[in-house]
């Protein structure tokens, strides 16, 4: 029978006996649901942030971290909450000389590569003004252009940003310094430490 420190979330849960399959009956703790934790403080992340740091700085206890994490529930761990789970998004800014960039055929080689999980084409139109020679006469026109990136959800375990900017590269693209999309800078809720709830 495991033994839980005084502060323990699982301390309080029933015990659950099982039989397994040789036949052998096993104890467990009933499984614990996450109740609906709401917080109107918010926490800005910085890249340095650790779940257990910030439950020290906000309850003064460090193993209280999992509170955060259950008032933030669209993270499946204390890693993706932070932005330091294997999975990464980066934007990688593109241009191309030529005529027709040849989209088709980056996106296949690109999601051919080990670790690349998505791609996605972003577009940003904006007007930028112009000179043109209309009539014999200089004018200044607002002409519509298109800023593209490709961004990429990858596995950082298995490949980093510059080997997909090379790989985007050998395409005739220019690539600009990737912008890697993490959770610095973005708020999680940081729960109330309510009485009477374990640790």
């Amino acid at each position: 029978m495991a033994t839980f420190s005084k502060i323990s979330r699982y301390r309080g849960l029933d015990d659950v006996a099982i039989v397994d399959a040789a036949g052998r009956t096993r104890v467990s703790k009933a499984l614990r649901l996450a109740a609906t934790v709401e917080g109107r403080f918010r926490h800005t992340l910085a890249d340095t942030d650790r779940a257990d740091h910030l439950a020290s700085r906000y309850y003064k206890q460090p193993r209280k971290w999992w509170r955060i994490c259950d008032a933030n529930p669209d993270f499946l761990s204390p890693q993706a909450l932070l932005g330091k789970d294997a999975s990464a998004v980066a934007r990688f800014p593109v241009t191309f000389a030529g005529a027709t960039p040849p989209w088709p055929a980056l996106f296949a080689a690109l999601a051919a590569r080990p670790g690349v999980e998505a791609t996605l084409l972003e577009e940003q139109w904006s007007l930028v003004p112009e000179t043109q020679l209309v009539g014999g006469q200089e004018v200044t026109v607002n002409v519509e252009r298109a800023a593209h990136s490709v961004r990429v959800t990858y596995n950082r375990l298995n490949l980093g940003a510059a080997e997909i900017a090379a790989a985007i590269d050998a395409f005739g693209f220019e690539v600009e310094e990737p912008q890697v999309i993490g959770r610095a800078g973005k708020p999680v809720v940081i729960p109330p430490d309510t009485a009477g709830l374990r640790g």
